[in-house]
Formats: structure tokens, sequence, C-alpha cells
């Protein structure tokens, strides 16, 4: 019996060695704060920087943190997504951590969309997209030096971007469906309160409203978390669900053309207007104004569900109609009203100042 005893607690003292060496070797991979001691350089690196040209025309740049040292940065005339960018035209950089900074140079040779290896990966579907410059590029500190082929330099400055409609606070008769509050969990099926953030947390498992909405106006805010290994829908992936039947996606897109199954996105019917999508671990916001489905007494549907969404205060889709239900919805008919759903799909992802208005 206590030969017994003896080897279970050997055994158990193993498998908690591993289980807490698995944990360490994550906590490497995936990060959810960003005042985290053990996040690497990469991270300091990554994010938007803007200034302008030598002729005063604005200028901005996303880099990507692809892990490993790695990076890639989108070059936009005119200045970011949403400020300033004329839409149209990007030029790609490929770049490696060099001690405390980071080189750049033209992006080449045989590229793909979101590839996992660095030396392949490409930012933009079409490669080289349209626009594209041969620049060079360092960045030390907050500076980013970019050069032309000319040798004329232009200066851009590290810049954190926060919405405007950031802890926007619930108006007169909303609902407050999360604050941060224990007593605000019973609102939720599923779902975790960090007792130390106050927020909500997704543990990579949904979470569904008790409560069903029909038409509404909603203000949600949302926390990528820093994972430079993955790629495309293993980064941060969640979801936004309407009624639990229209999925607006989200998900760590930073850098990307913005299509409907990356960040802001309706899945599979939408593509954003513009890519909105902040760097990870920086806040980001969703505010929509959604109508359901309508269906007849004879329970055919007549009209399609619509939706206005602003995505980091930017309108990305402006009253769209919304042909279907997107994958992984509910069952009940489209026009019913439904829950909210926030998708866990196996990342943390993590929400605060969740309210809704019924119309």
């Amino acid at each position: 019996m206590r030969r017994s005893m003896i080897i279970a607690s050997w055994l158990a003292l193993i498998v908690g060695a591993g289980s807490s060496w698995a944990a360490a070797q994550e906590a490497k991979e995936v990060w959810t704060d960003a005042k985290d001691p053990s996040l690497p350089k990469d991270y300091q690196i990554q994010g938007e920087y803007a200034g302008q040209t030598p002729n005063g025309q604005g200028v901005g740049c996303q880099v990507i943190a692809l892990g490993d040292g790695k990076f890639q940065a989108v070059l936009f005339p005119g200045g970011l997504p949403g400020a300033g960018w004329d839409g149209q035209s990007k030029s790609l950089l490929d770049g490696r951590l060099d001690g405390e900074k980071a080189t750049f140079e033209a992006a080449s040779g045989d590229k793909q969309y979101l590839a996992q290896q660095p030396e392949r990966f490409s930012a933009t579907r079409k490669f080289p997209p349209q626009g594209h410059k041969p620049y060079s590029a360092v960045i030390e500190g907050e500076t980013m030096t970019v050069t032309g082929e000319d040798g004329g330099a232009m200066k851009l400055k590290k810049t954190q971007r926060e919405s405007e409609t950031i802890g926007r606070q619930a108006p007169q008769g909303a609902t407050v469906l999360f604050d941060g509050t224990a007593e605000s969990m019973e609102h939720w099926k599923g779902g975790r309160l960090d007792g130390q953030t106050g927020f909500l947390n997704t543990d990579g498992n949904d979470i569904l409203s008790k409560d069903k909405f029909n038409n509404y106006t909603m203000h949600i805010e949302f926390l990528l978390p820093y994972r430079p290994n993955a790629r495309s829908q293993g980064r941060g992936n969640s979801g936004f669900y309407q009624v639990d039947h229209y999925e607006v996606q989200v998900l760590d897109s930073f850098g990307l053309d913005g299509v409907n199954n990356e960040c802001g996105g309706v899945y599979t019917k939408a593509d954003p207007t513009v890519n909105m999508c902040y760097p990870p671990l920086v806040w980001q916001t969703y505010d929509v104004e959604f109508t359901n489905a309508v269906r007849d007494e004879q329970g055919n549907k007549v009209k399609n569900a619509r939706m206005t969404l602003r995505h980091n205060g930017v309108v990305i889709h402006d009253d769209i109609e919304i042909a279907g239900p997107t994958g992984g919805h509910r069952s009940d008919p489209e026009g019913t009203p439904g829950p909210i759903k926030l998708q866990g799909h196996g990342n943390p992802v993590q929400y605060r100042n969740i309210w809704v208005v019924t119309k």
C-alpha cells in the first residue's frame, strides 16, 4: 500500500512537471498582456508607424511580426488605413531583427499570401501588390527610416492609435452585458471573469448571452493575443455572432488585405471596405447597428438581415444586406431572436465593456 502511494506520488510529480513545462512552452508562443515582461523584442518592433514623404505627403507603415525575429512591413502612401491611405497602393518590405534594431529590404522572390515561412510570407494576396516600390528601411527605437530608390529618406514615428469609441459608456436604457463585475457574468453561458483584470475570457470556448435579441445597437471591445508564429485562422481567432446567425470575424489580421474571413469581415459573405485591425494586444472596438431578417405570417423569409459596422470607429460595412447565415450558426430559422455569441475557436481572446440597446 505504502509502495503504491509512493509510486502514485512520483507519477503525479512527473505529470505535474510535464504540464508545467507544456504551459511554459505555450506561454512562449502566446501572450495576452502587453505588459508581460517575457514579450520578445519582436513585439516592440511590430506595430504602426506614421510620417511624411520629403514633399509633405502622408505615409504610414504596419510592421507585422512573423516570429523568430522576422517581419514584413506594409508601406501605405497617404497614411495608415482609415487615416489617409489611398486604398490601393502598397509596398512590401522583408525585415529581420539585427541586435537592437530591425533592418528591411524590398520584398522579392516567391511569395505566398500568409505563408508559414517568413521568407515566403506576403501580406497581400497579389505579389507584388499594386504600387509596389523597392524601399529599404531601418527601425531604431521609435523611429523608422525609409529610403527610396533615389536615396531620399522618410522618418516615421511609432504610433498607437486608439478607437474613438473605446470606453464608450452605455446610454440610458441600455442593457449592460459585461462591465467587469461578477454580477454581469449572470448574462452569459460560459466564459471566465478574470478577477485581476476584470476582463471576460473565452479561454478558447464559445460564450453565449442568456438573453435573445432581434434589432439593436451594440458596443463591444476586444483584445487579440500576440501569436507571431501563427498564421491566418490560427492567429487569435474568435467571432462576434449577431443573433447567433451572422459572424463578424475577430482575428489578428493586422497589416493584411482585409477579406471576409479576416478581422471585420462577415464570414464568407462580405469583405470590410478597409482593414482597420490594430496590432495584437491593443484594445479594439466594434459598434454595430443590426436589423434582423424578417419573416411573413407563413414563416417565409421576406427580408435579409442588415448591418452597419464600425471597427475602431471607422465604418467598414455600411447598411449591408446579409444573404443568409454564416457557418457555425444556430439551427433556428433566420428572423427569430437569438443570443449574442462570442466564439472561442481555441484562442485566448478577451472582451470588455459590452452593452446593447434594443430597438
